[in-house]
């Protein structure tokens, strides 16, 4: 079969390999879709960061070279030994996250931070093949009128609910700083649960007209805006929204979401930052608390019911659909290219070359 494997930076070879056979507790799967997620990204950029190259996962017992992809789902083909719930023909979304299921977290229902945590796809051989095997526990089947390609959207979406669901309570107002895909679902869901107002803050006027399309009330242009966090306060009557996601990941932009939020109010912590510095006195005055948030658990489920039973729309994030061949030149080089028009690129295994433009705003 073809795959997109890692060996190092700017090193991804779409080559052959043999199809991987499902062990006790797998299913074989024929990939539908992969996307491309910005952890992919920066893994080709200038990896490795999670890709393990010396010592094997622990989950996967995997090392580098390995298939990238974590963004996938397809049609269950083979069972392991020991699989029960699924069969052959039965279309599935893949929850990529492994776990032990023994830690104390995971034993707490918390198995998105169980100690030996990782994604298929990065800690191990992932979607961006014509087949993949996995632990059977990732498969989520599908009903027949949620499509493959709203699928294969409910990996980042998974990051967004999970992020909203720690904001605690269903806000009244929202910001989301940063509308890359995580972001502008962020926004999605936000206007699904009734959030009354949601401000979009990005530097790039594609982002925000397409927030504006998923549910955005107000559109703040950071290039353009002096004092960010001045402008959403005279947006809400001087008193600040009631949660900020942070998903750029960047210290100006946490300060941003922390200037912009009210007292007592929350900032959810989604976008990746190394190190940053806070204001504690004015933390501690304004009794703001930050939380983070990271990866998902038992999303899925509620995705499927609000796509398959209210109608929810995930697909007009999908900008391009590309074969996997072109994975390098129209996908990882077209993203680090800037944020242009790109914002969700899905690798099509099956295709055979040429680039499929689709969902363009």
């Amino acid at each position: 079969m073809r795959a997109a494997v890692w060996y190092g930076a700017k090193d991804v070879r779409t080559e052959e390999v043999d199809v991987p056979a499902p062990g006790p507790g797998e299913v074989l799967i024929e990939v539908a879709y992969c996307g491309i997620c910005g952890s992919d990204l920066h893994e080709y950029a200038d990896g490795p960061h999670a890709i393990p190259v010396v010592e094997p996962h622990p989950a996967s017992g995997a090392t580098a070279p390995l298939v990238l992809g974590h963004e996938f789902c397809g049609t269950v083909v083979a069972l392991g030994p020991s699989v029960t719930g699924l069969r052959s023909g039965d279309r599935v979304a893949v929850e990529p996250n492994y776990r032990c299921g023994r830690c104390p977290r995971c034993l707490a229902g918390e198995y998105n931070i169980c100690r030996h945590f990782g994604f298929a796809g990065l800690m191990g051989n992932g979607g961006m093949a014509e087949y993949a095997a996995v632990p059977a526990y990732m498969a989520h089947r599908l009903p027949e009128n949620v499509s493959l390609e709203q699928a294969a959207l409910f990996e980042p979406a998974s990051v967004a609910l999970h992020a909203l669901r720690r904001a605690g309570t269903t806000p009244e107002t929202v910001m989301v700083v940063g509308l890359g895909p995580v972001g502008l679902l962020t926004v999605r869901l936000a206007a699904e649960r009734g959030v009354r107002r949601i401000v979009a803050v990005d530097v790039s006027p594609a982002r925000l007209h397409r927030a504006a399309g998923l549910g955005a009330t107000d559109l703040v242009d950071a290039r353009l805006e002096e004092g960010v966090g001045d402008r959403i306060r005279a947006l809400t009557d001087g008193e600040g929204v009631d949660v900020a996601f942070e998903v750029a990941g960047s210290e100006s932009t946490l300060r941003t979401c922390l200037d912009a939020t009210r007292r007592g109010g929350r900032v959810v912590l989604v976008g990746l930052a190394e190190e940053v510095s806070l204001d504690s006195f004015a933390l501690v005055n304004n009794e703001q608390s930050i939380v983070a948030s990271v990866g998902y658990r038992d999303t899925y489920p509620e995705l499927i019911r609000l796509v398959a039973e209210r109608g929810l729309d995930l697909t007009p994030l999908v900008t391009s659909t590309i074969a996997l061949d072109n994975l390098v030149p129209d996908g990882f080089e077209a993203l680090l290219d800037g944020p242009g028009e790109q914002i969700k690129i899905l690798v099509d295994p099956a295709a055979r070359g040429g680039t499929a433009a689709v969902g363009a705003a």
